[in-house]
């Protein structure tokens, strides 16, 4: 399976990568500094930015199915809803319909399985990202596409473990998990339908 990934360079995109790779995926990844990503078997670096129409649907073309885990981080301007609407565009163009995302807990109707405290942190301090990751959500149920939304709890760098809880149970809380294990998960839907069209919880 061909796969285009978007947000590569991040640390749960890392983890994908890599992961994909081992399972014998063969990945385009679209990259700002192709210098961030080591070159191997089964990679192909697109060279460009996820705002460039041309350059994603480039590194779209082709692929059976779309990953993106794309993050905001210093001064730039939240990327994910504007970013996502170009990746969108890109699947319309070139007919690949299988889109898995990845955004968090505390978005649309899971703000109730992050705690009380994270909540106050989400409005004071992470608020235009968590805008930006509503509006992404809204852009990828809309989109018509075979879409999977998966949202993480909060993100560490610890080792894939595989012992972690999934899907739509609002039980389900926003704790803890590797963004090796996040990654574990996304590519498992890649071949299992369950949840198309759903928005299931990792942590």
């Amino acid at each position: 399976m061909h796969i285009a990934l978007f947000g590569a360079t991040g640390g749960t995109g890392r983890q994908v990568l890599e992961q994909a790779l081992a399972q014998g995926y063969v990945v385009s990844a679209l990259v700002r500094d192709p210098s961030k990503l080591a070159e191997q078997t089964g990679l192909t670096l697109v060279p460009g930015d996820v705002l460039d129409q041309a350059a994603t649907t480039r590194c779209i073309q082709g692929a059976d199915a779309v990953i993106c885990v794309l993050g905001s981080h210093g001064s730039r301007e939240p990327i994910e809803a504007i970013g996502t609407r170009t990746i969108l565009d890109g699947m319309h163009d070139t007919g690949v319909r299988r889109l898995v995302a990845v955004t968090s807990l505390g978005v649309g109707d899971s703000r109730e399985q992050i705690s009380w405290a994270f909540r106050v942190i989400m409005d004071l301090t992470l608020k235009p990202i968590m805008m930006a990751k509503e509006e992404q959500e809204g852009l990828i149920k809309a989109s018509g596409l075979d879409w999977t939304i998966v949202r993480p709890g909060g993100l560490t760098d610890g080792p894939r473990t595989g012992a972690y809880r999934f899907g739509r149970d609002r039980s389900i809380k926003g704790g803890r998990i590797s963004r090796a294990d996040v990654a574990d998960f996304v590519l498992r839907q890649l071949t299992d339908p369950a949840f198309i069209h759903q928005t299931p919880a990792v942590s």
